[in-house]
């Protein structure tokens, strides 16, 4: 097993959670799409959305995509503050 795969798994049990269920690719890769596309907070923000929409029934991997497309999509107007320049 991995630390990623240990992490999840201590995080389900803590949460009552299946660990089997989880998508952790489907998140990592939405985490990059907005760290990269559109800010890096936004990362953890559009993990938690994701999270609330598959609580309410939604897929994960078509509402993961749906995200990802959308930060694809994002106008480059935030400044990057590592680079200082417009993204």
């Amino acid at each position: 097993m991995t630390v990623m795969d240990n992490w999840v798994s201590a995080a389900c049990a803590e949460l009552g959670l299946d660990p089997a269920g989880v998508e952790v690719k489907v998140v990592l890769d939405l985490a990059r799409d907005v760290a990269h596309q559109v800010l890096r907070p936004g990362a953890p923000v559009a993990a938690y959305l994701l999270g609330v929409a598959v609580g309410r029934g939604a897929d994960p991997a078509e509402a993961a995509a749906r995200l990802a497309d959308l930060a694809r999509d994002w106008p480059d107007a935030e400044p990057d503050p590592v680079r200082g320049s417009e993204r």
